[in-house]
Formats: structure tokens, C-alpha cells, sequence
């Protein structure tokens, strides 16, 4: 049985669990009485056949990952991945994460497998909850830019969803320009198709995209954007060359973003009290302008509540509340003593 041994402990590898183009996950139990963990490994078979430019890459991202999640207070940690170890192993980084049972790509699936539908109040509360990680990760000054079903993961009783794999994260919210960074299936134009001189230029409002992505995912019971779709189809077959061939095929034009036969898939699985709300923050999540789209998650936050006909409460999300939602103690709580979230 290989042992794995980190800063503050040592970790027994049960069983792989997942896996990506440069990481791999196990299973493993740690330190006795506690539960089992998820250990994230950079995969030493793409490293050794990766050029060095990859590597080097890759260990960043590791580097990358280890040191936002350090950076986080403990109150930050409700919708975001805790990390409880780091340390290298065989030369590479390796991050020790809280255990959850699945992600909602997975889940995703087998909900459509077993036809059936996610009831929209929990639907609604776990893209709340998304939107409050997408919140910490800006409050720190970085941009997520990865969004996906399956960097989101789901707890045991379905009702808490955490954001993972921060790899990706690229610091400065607005001016930074990059390379490019993301999963084409579920990118905003503007991380998927490049500036003239072949960088990026991606801001906070590039996750509020990806979010919209996820609502229309999550309420058409798992099926993609057409633009997605074809963003992904375009980066398999030809990499970062596919999108100037998508161009060409679109006549020069950007796709369009959301499609009218998606509109109306979109509206009829929603009740119809709900639709028309829906379909705005829908609408305004997908639009192709980032300058258009919500400027922040409090904006979001209020249109999630107008889809169930219901005022925010003053207290219940930290991002529109940070003084309560953090339960500190300040002139405005009555120097309250703090107490757990």
C-alpha cells in the first residue's frame, strides 16, 4: 500500500477517482480519526511525455492552486474546496482536499440517466452557492475561468455544492491579458476567441458566463449550449486554431450565444411563474458583451431571488451581507461574539 507523506501527515492511497488532462485524484485515508481525503497529483505519465514548456506549466497551475487556497480564511471556505495538506511527492506538488461524494457533471448524469429532474428550489440554491464562490475567488483578486460541472462538487445530502480545481486561476480581475486558460465546452467568447496578437483578455464577468452556462445546463437536466458545444467540438479538432475557423464558418460573426430553440427548451422546464426572471439572468449571464452581463454577485444574487418571487434576507448570503454572513463581531452585529456559519 503506498503511503504519501505531506507536511502534517501521511496519507494511504485507496482507489484513483478522477482524473484530467494534467492531474489525478485518489482516494486516501489520513492521520487516525480522520476522514479520508482527496489527494491531487500531477500526472507523471503526461509529464513524462509533456515538452518542458508543459511541465513547467503544470507545476504552476499545482503552485498556483496550493497557494490561493492557503491565502483563504476559514470563513471563505463554505463554497470553496478546503485544503487541508500540501507537500511534494516524487519531485511534484500535492494537494491533500476535503473529500465530497460526487460533482454535478456526474450527478448530472445520472439524473438523466434515471429521468429525473432536480427539484428548481434546490437547483436554484446550488447555483446561489456557486455564485457566492465566484464571489470569494473575486474578492481575492483573481478570475476563476474554469467553470464546469465537473470543478463543482456535491455533497452527500445534495445540498451543498463546493467549487474545485483552481489551477486555472489567473490573478487581476480586469487588465490582465493571458494565455489561454479554461475548458472550451464551457468558456466565454472572449476566453475562446483570442485578441489580435493571440492573448486574452478575460475578467470577472468571464465567470458570470460560465455560471449561465451552468444555470441553462442545470435546468435543461444536463444538455450544453450549442455555442459551448461547438467552441469545444472546434478547440478538439484543430486546438487554439479553432476558433478563427469558427469565425470563418460563422461568416466573420461571433456565434450567437443562445440560441431561440434554447430559450424556449430553457423556459419549458421551469414553471411559469418563474420563466420570465429565468430567462433574464439567463440572458444576461450569456450576453456576448462582458461589459453587459451582471457587474458583480450581488446583482445575481437579487435575480436569483426574483425567480422564486422572494426578497433576499439580510443575513442568509455573505456576499450581500459580508458583516452578518461572516458572523464577526462589529459595531453593526453589537460586537457579537462570533459564531459558526
Amino acid at each position: 500500500m503506498t503511503i504519501i507523506t505531506l507536511e502534517l501527515g501521511h496519507y494511504r492511497l485507496q482507489e484513483q477517482i478522477g482524473r484530467s488532462a494534467y492531474g489525478v485524484i485518489w482516494r486516501a485515508s489520513g492521520p487516525a480519526n480522520t476522514r479520508d481525503v482527496a489527494l491531487k497529483f500531477i500526472n507523471h505519465e503526461q509529464m513524462a511525455q509533456a515538452e518542458p514548456a508543459l511541465r513547467e506549466r503544470w507545476i504552476a497551475s499545482a503552485l498556483n492552486e496550493i497557494g490561493f487556497l492557503q491565502a483563504l480564511e476559514p470563513w471563505d471556505e463554505r463554497h470553496i474546496v478546503r485544503l487541508l495538506d500540501s507537500g511534494w511527492h516524487q519531485g511534484l506538488p500535492v494537494l491533500a482536499l476535503e473529500l465530497l461524494a460526487t460533482d454535478l457533471g456526474r450527478h448530472m448524469q445520472a439524473q438523466k440517466t434515471h429521468q429525473q429532474a432536480v427539484p428548481l428550489p434546490r437547483l436554484l440554491s446550488w447555483v446561489s452557492q456557486i455564485n457566492q464562490a465566484l464571489a470569494k475567488v473575486h474578492q481575492y483578486g483573481w478570475r476563476y475561468l474554469d467553470l464546469k460541472p465537473a470543478n463543482v462538487l456535491l455533497d452527500w445530502g445534495l445540498q451543498t455544492v463546493k467549487l474545485a480545481d483552481f489551477g486555472t486561476n489567473r490573478h487581476g480581475l480586469y487588465t490582465e491579458l493571458h494565455s489561454y486558460a479554461g475548458t472550451a465546452n464551457w468558456q466565454a467568447p472572449e476566453q475562446f476567441f483570442p485578441q489580435p496578437e493571440g492573448s486574452y483578455q478575460s475578467s470577472a464577468a468571464s465567470d458570470y458566463f460560465s455560471l449561465g452556462a451552468m444555470l441553462y445546463f442545470l435546468v435543461t437536466g444536463g444538455t450544453p449550449l450549442q455555442f459551448c458545444a461547438a467552441c469545444g467540438n472546434a478547440y478538439r479538432s484543430h486546438q487554439n486554431a479553432g476558433a478563427g475557423l469558427l469565425l470563418q464558418a460563422s461568416g466573420g460573426l461571433l456565434p450567437a450565444t443562445l440560441q431561440e430553440d434554447e430559450v424556449a427548451r430553457f423556459c419549458a422546464a421551469l414553471p411559469e411563474a418563474a420563466r420570465d426572471s429565468a430567462l433574464l439572468l439567463l440572458r444576461s449571464l450569456l450576453h456576448a458583451d462582458p461589459a453587459q452581463r451582471p457587474r458583480h454577485a450581488i446583482q445575481i444574487s437579487r435575480m436569483l431571488h426574483a425567480i422564486q418571487g422572494m426578497q433576499p434576507e439580510r443575513n442568509y448570503l455573505d456576499v450581500t451581507d459580508p458583516v452578518r454572513g461572516m458572523r464577526r463581531p462589529t459595531a453593526a452585529n453589537g460586537w457579537q461574539t462570533m459564531r459558526s456559519a
